[in-house]
């Protein structure tokens, strides 16, 4: 895993049950890393977790990877 978006990827389909219909995609913006999520609403509380418990460790993941890396984690329904 060389980039945050792959990292992303495989993080967050090894977290939910049917990973097939999980869509993540990047864009560029002034030095920040966008990453957006695409799922449907079942899956989108798998990612989020109680208490938004398991997107906070997902991001505590990429910011220890990638220290010098600017993102912004974004999920959509």
């Amino acid at each position: 895993m060389n980039d945050i978006k792959s990292a992303a990827e495989y993080i967050i389909k090894a977290v939910v049950i049917d990973s097939d219909n999980v869509e993540i995609s990047t864009r560029e913006e002034n030095g920040l890393t966008i990453i957006e999520v695409s799922a449907p609403p079942e899956t989108v509380g798998q990612i989020i977790g109680k208490e938004g418990k398991i997107i906070k460790s997902i991001r505590t993941l990429l910011n220890l990877a990638f220290p010098e890396t600017r993102y912004l984690l974004q999920i959509k329904e």
